[in-house]
This record gives structure tokens, C-alpha cells and sequence, in this order.
């Protein structure tokens, strides 16, 4: 079906409707086609475009599609087949009707419109090197020939290993345009997950970053028949072996496929048809492959940069968080490619301590980390306090005093300041964030785990408000996002405009499952269709497994996971984040916190104790500055966990000891109470397996690792 024929009054194709009633539907010859001449950019100084206009009334600041609605037929809202479409909830009117486009057409208005901004920047040997908006499309569409010439069959996957680079995002976007579907795999994968990964997505071609992922891919090569060819795109090859590629020949391997045939494909896909597979991290049994089209990903992109209040190619970000989890896909390289934002990336070792010198380097005109990254900043702000002088300390403490207060009155929509806030600003604040590269920061964003209340309310006190968003995988990211026009300190935000939710089986205090509607809600899970029928319902809402309530004003708060919750022998429901959060904000030195006790008589925690990490990131068996700092502040003398352990360290086990007493004060019922604990001689990380690869908790893996010691609590 060609695009012309989806937006004939003859042959109108039907699109179900959001809301409760999925049998509502809306005419696709509604959407409006307006010719745009404003480009020097473009190619043929004319093209036609689909736009959504602005709320305000005035000229529409970038067309939004290119070359009309494309949509194939489907009477599903949902698919496990990588080929099907799926029917799209669109809304009748109104933040959720806009037309739907594929990848290449918000690329292409980007590029039409934005061809000679700057787009990706990274350094080679110290140095920047850019990539405007329009070389950054012909780098994709050569790939993508590339990826034609190598055997890239329709719907089959071309999977990405690596840490961010500008050639992740090239190989992602060429092999949308030659119509396969783009699969990250995390770089800590064993080899075996990698060949989960690829095998599930029949992976025709493995885009690898450098000798060390490739070495697993080898070692799993003949299990995976689908296999084409691998392409490593970082360095030369240490052996040159058949069906092997460097970045650069690769690149070239396209030349002999004409531009036309590269075309037609393009030209052929549709924006309710799978374009994307992101996979879970798989904490419970093998990975999902979440299928995302081409409107899930363009439609959320345009809804959550308008609610973010974006600006049009005068936004810059820094890429570090990995690329196979749907948090940062979908900020760094889909926002970004809509909103024709600088896309700068950070070393490879960022994570490591190198993000901070990136993040000085290029201040970002806005941030996204995981809650861990947030600490650490907190842990390594506050040693760098410890060593100030008293007369500093004292100033600090009186600007974060004012500080604090500041933020809360900005949150309930005060716009006063406190007495003093000027000279704060002058001699903490604005210092602070030059020295954390955030001085042009319009906005700091967390989400992908929990973050607690302390670190959010230190940040507030330096007068630097981080903005809590939720979602998942399945939801193509964000679907409840907090921002500057409205946000409560632990609360997720409001739900992404044009999107619903709704709060299924809420108990007496409004805590119920939350549930998802919206264009973002994702296809299926790829040939799994009874994981997707526990997902998504009969009226095709998607059931999140979380749990959650609404306050008055509609800002939605995340009260715990079912499948985390603990359920006591005596049958009550325990969620554990809230006390893990809650003694970790009393016992600062305290690094991670386990509640365990699902059907036992009482619960338990699994602690352990801040350390340094080693140059590959895992943890050692030193304190850390401000955990050194503590033992001393409580008589002790220590410089290792292994000390505290081996001796029982009476003051560091008391002062724990006190702190679970206070929290246990405060629980609400009996059940609710921590009766024992032991300090784990390790913490935990992601090269350990107890942490994602955003630092979530894998809690089943925890209580599998440490089921020795959970059962010498129960006398097991």
C-alpha cells in the first residue's frame, strides 16, 4: 500500500482510539498536508510535509513527517511476529492524533530542516570530531547499503555490543533504513547471553566495538546460523578472518547498491511495523525482546521533548549510559535526532570517574543519570567537603540551609527566595555547578531504579532540582515524566501527555497496579505470546507490575513492585525499597541494602559497606574517604570492610544496629520490623551480577548468591 493510498478519502485505514473504549477509531485523510519551501537544505527546494500544530496557534517550527502517513493494515493491537503491524492507539483529536512517521521521516525533516547543525560529536585521540545532521544521514544511509550488500534480510536483526559511539548510533539508524530491526546487547553480556540475543532476533550481522566483544561473539559463532558477517568498529583486526569487516571497510561495502534500491526499502516501510527490539535485562529467566515500530519511537520522542519544553537545535547532551537500555536510546539518540540536539559522547570509561571531566568539557544543556551516578556525585561532593576548612564548612552548611528552603518554595510554586539566596548563588551555587559542568543545565533527570529522598533534597540544597521520570522498556521509555512546570520531590511526575494511566484493583489508601495507554505502549514481546498476554490486557493497556497511587494534583508515586514484594509467613505485604532507602539515608555508610523474608516469620538484611572500585569498576576492599571518615567519627580506626568484619567492629555494628532500631520505630506494623542483618565482606555491582546495567538490584540473584547466609537467619 502506498503512502497516497493511506491518506485517500477512498481508502481511509482505521486506527484505534485511546481510552477505555480500544473499539474507537479515527480517519487517517484528518491529518492535515501542508507544502513547506524554507530550506536550503533541501535537495529539491520543495517537499511536502504531514505537521502537528502548535498549541499556541503560530507557524509550526519543524515539519514533522515527510512524505505522508504511512501505516500497513492490522487488526491487532498487539504482535509477536517481527512482520506484523499492529493497530496504533491514537486518540480522535487533540496530543495523541498527530500523524504517525517512520525513523527516516523525522530524520529527514531533521536533516531537511537542521542538515548543517552539529549532531554527534566524539573525540579521536583527544580531539572532537563532529558529524552535522546531514553527513550523520549519509554516514546511516551508507551503512545501510552496507548492510543491504552483507544479506540484511527484512525484519531480521543487526545487534550493536559496544560502549556509545557515533558508529553505534550509524549502524542503529542504517539498519532501521534497510528495513531490519536494531538490537543493542549490553557489553557485560557473557558470551552466551550474547548468543541468546542474536539468536532470538536472528541476527544477520553483529556490529562489535572492539577485539574483546568480538572474542565472545567468536566463541559462539557456529550456534548462530542467521550470521552473516561481524563488523568491529573500533581498531584494526587482531586476525583477519572471513566475514569479519573493520568499520571502514564495511562502510565501503556498500558502494555497489544503488541509492534507488535503498530507497524502495525505505520507502516501504510502514510506522505501525517493528523497527527496534530492545531486551530486558532478564533478572528472572531469559531476556524479552520488547518490539518497539517506528511511531512508538518517533511519537514518544515528540511528545516527551514537547513536555520537556525543548528547543529546537539548541540543546546538547552527553552520552554514557548504555545504548541497549531503552532510558538512554531513547533520550540520547531519538529525542536527540527529533530535536536536533548535540549528541557528545563520553569515554568509555565514564562510569569510572572520566564523566566528569566529559560532563565540564561540554555542559549539557541538560542530564540524565541512573540514581547511582547521582550518589556518587553526593559521595564525592560531600569527601571533597570533608577536607574544607571550618570557616567553609560553615558557609556551605548556611548556602545548602537556603538552598534547600529555595527549591521547596520553586516546588510549590513559590517564586520568593529566602533571605541570603543572592550571596548563596554567588559563593556555593553557581560554583557547584561550573564544577560539576552543569552550569547550563536547564534540566537534571533520574530514572531507571529508585532514587532516595536524600539525595534528592542534597541536590535541592546546592539549588539543582532533579526531575524523577518513569517507565520501562515496554512503554518505549518515559510514560510519567517530572519537569519544571510541575514536579513533588518523589514523585515520577505527570503522565506524558497524551498518554493515560490507569491504577488497576487500588486498595483502600489508592495503591493499585499501574497501568499504561498511549502511543509509547509497545507491539509485544518478540515470539513470545503468553509473556505478552500477562503484559498486555484485553483492552490492550499494559499492566506495568508496579505499584502506585495519584496525589490530588495527578502526580503519580511509585509505592513498590509486586514482584517485589515481600509476603511474610503471617501474610503481609512488605515493600521492601522504602526501609532499604530508609536506613541507608540514616547509616551513611551503608552502600546497598537487601530486605529478605518472603515467607519467613520475620525479615532480615543483606548490608553491605561503601568501598573504592578498581580500575574495571568492581569493588575492593577499601573504604571509602567518607566511610574511613565515619569509623573515625565513631572511635574506630579502620581502612577496610574486612576489618569491620573479621572483628565485629563493636561501634560500627552498635551504631547499625541503633539505625535499624530507628527505622524499625517508625514501621507500621510488627511484620514490618528488621529482626537481623550481616555486613556481605563485597559490594555489589554489575560485573558481580547483583546490579543492571542501570545499577538496579537483580534481587533474585542476590538471595540466589547469598542464600547461605539468608538461611543461617532463619536457623536454616
Amino acid at each position: 500500500m502506498s503512502a497516497d493510498e493511506c491518506i485517500s478519502q477512498s481508502d481511509s485505514k482505521e486506527i484505534p482510539v485511546s481510552g477505555n473504549d480500544s473499539e474507537g477509531f479515527v480517519k487517517t485523510e484528518e491529518y492535515q498536508t501542508v507544502a513547506l519551501h524554507d530550506s536550503k537544505d533541501q535537495p529539491n527546494g520543495d517537499c511536502s510535509f504531514s505537521v502537528m500544530k502548535s498549541n499556541t496557534g503560530n507557524e509550526p517550527a519543524i515539519p514533522l513527517t515527510t512524505g505522508g502517513v504511512r501505516l500497513a493494515p492490522a487488526q491487532d493491537l498487539w504482535s509477536t511476529a517481527r512482520d506484523k503491524p499492529v493497530k496504533l492507539r491514537m486518540e480522535t483529536s487533540g496530543l495523541g492524533s498527530e500523524p504517525p512517521m517512520t525513523i527516516h521521516q523525522m530524520f529527514q525533516a531533521t536533516v531537511q530542516k537542521y542538515g548543517g547543525y552539529p549532531a554527534l560529536r566524539g573525540k579521536k585521540e583527544g580531539t572532537w570530531v563532529t558529524l552535522t545532521y546531514k553527513e550523520y544521514y549519509q554516514h546511516a544511509r551508507a551503512a545501510a547499503r552496507s548492510f543491504l550488500k552483507l544479506g540484511l534480510e527484512r525484519f531480521h536483526g543487526v545487534g550493536i555490543l559496544g560502549f556509545n559511539s557515533p558508529e553505534w548510533f550509524i549502524a542503529d539508524v542504517g539498519c532501521i533504513l534497510a528495513g531490519g530491526l536494531a538490537t543493542g546487547i549490553y557489553t557485560t553480556n557473557s558470551p552466551e547471553a550474547c548468543q541468546y540475543v542474536a539468536g532470538n532476533c536472528e541476527a544477520n550481522v553483529l556490529v562489535v566495538e572492539n577485539n574483546k566483544q568480538l572474542v565472545k561473539i567468536l566463541q559462539v559463532r557456529d550456534q548462530l546460523p542467521h550470521l552473516k558477517a561481524i563488523v568491529q568498529y573500533k581498531g584494526e583486526l587482531e586476525q583477519k578472518l572471513p566475514n569479519v569487516y573493520t568499520w571502514a571497510e564495511f562502510m565501503k561495502l556498500g558502494e555497489c547498491i544503488p541509492e534507488a534500491e535503498l530507497d524502495a526499502v525505505i520507502d516501504s516501510q510502514k510506522a505501525n511495523e517493528c523497527c527496534t527490539l530492545i531486551y530486558t535485562s532478564g533478572t528472572t529467566g531469559n531476556p524479552k525482546g520488547v518490539m518497539l515500530s517506528h511511531d512508538n519511537i518517533t511519537w514518544t520522542a515528540t511528545a516527551a521533548g514537547l513536555m520537556t519544553s525543548l528547543k529546537m537545535a539548541e540543546e546538547e547532551i552527553v552520552s554514557y549510559l548504555p545504548l541497549s537500555h531503552v532510558a538512554a536510546q531513547v533520550h540520547d539518540m531519538w529525542i536527540c535526532m527529533r530535536f536536533a540536539v548535540i549528541t557528545n559522547f563520553a569515554e568509555p570509561d565514564a562510569l569510572k570517574g572520566s564523566l566528569a571531566n566529559t560532563l565540564r568539557e561540554v555542559r549539557p544543556t541538560s542530564f540524565l543519570g541512573v540514581p547511582r551516578v547521582w550518589e556518587k556525585m553526593q559521595e564525592a561532593m560531600k569527601s571533597a567537603g570533608a577536607k574544607s576548612s571550618i570557616t567553609k564548612k560553615k558557609i556551605a552548611d548556611w548556602a545548602k540551609g537556603i538552598g534547600l528552603q529555595a527549591s521547596y518554595n520553586a516546588m510549590n510554586g513559590d517564586s520568593s527566595v529566602p533571605w541570603g539566596f543572592t550571596l548563596a548563588n554567588a559563593l556555593v551555587f553557581k560554583n557547584v555547578r561550573k564544577a560539576l559542568g552543569l552550569d547550563r543545565c536547564r534540566a537534571c533527570y533520574t530514572g531507571a531504579a529508585p532514587i532516595t529522598k536524600d539525595t534528592l533534597e542534597y541536590f535541592m540544597s546546592l539549588y539543582i532540582t532533579v526531575f524523577e521520570l518513569y517507565g520501562m522498556s515496554e512503554s518505549t521509555g518515559p510514560h510519567s515524566i517530572s519537569c519544571a512546570e510541575g514536579y513533588h520531590i518523589m514523585s515520577c511526575g505527570k503522565v506524558l501527555t497524551g498518554c493515560k494511566t490507569k491504577l488497576d484493583k487500588p486498595d483502600t489508601d489508592g495503591n493499585g497496579e499501574i497501568c499504561f495507554w498511549g502511543r509509547h505502549v509497545f507491539m509485544g514481546y518478540l515470539n513470545m505470546p503468553d509473556k505478552t498476554e500477562e503484559a498486555l490486557d484485553a483492552d490492550g493497556w499494559l499492566h506495568s507490575g508496579d505499584l502506585g497511587k495519584h496525589d490530588k494534583d495527578d502526580f503519580l508515586y511509585i509505592t513498590g513492585r509486586i514482584k517485589e514484594l515481600i509476603i511474610t509467613a503471617g501474610g503481609e505485604n512488605v515493600p521492601p525499597v522504602p526501609i532499604e532507602d530508609a536506613l541507608k539515608e540514616d547509616v551513611s555508610i551503608i552502600s546497598n541494602a537487601m530486605l529478605v523474608g518472603d515467607k519467613k516469620k520475620f525479615l532480615s538484611m543483606l548490608l553491605t559497606l561503601k568501598c573504592n572500585v578498581d580500575d574495571n569498576g568492581d569493588p575492593t576492599d577499601e573504604l571509602t574517604p567518607l566511610a574511613v571518615e565515619f569509623c573515625r567519627q565513631h572511635g574506630v580506626i579502620a581502612s577496610k570492610v574486612s576489618e569491620i568484619i573479621n572483628k565485629k567492629e563493636p561501634a560500627i555494628y552498635k551504631v547499625i544496629q541503633e539505625g535499624i532500631d530507628r527505622v524499625n520505630a517508625n514501621a507500621t506494623s510488627n511484620a514490618q520490623r528488621v529482626q537481623k542483618w550481616t555486613i556481605l565482606p563485597r559490594d555489589f555491582s554489575i560485573s558481580g551480577g547483583e546490579l543492571g546495567p542501570t545499577m538496579k538490584l537483580k534481587r533474585p540473584v542476590v538471595s540466589k548468591m547469598y542464600q547461605e547466609e539468608i538461611n543461617k537467619f532463619y536457623g536454616e
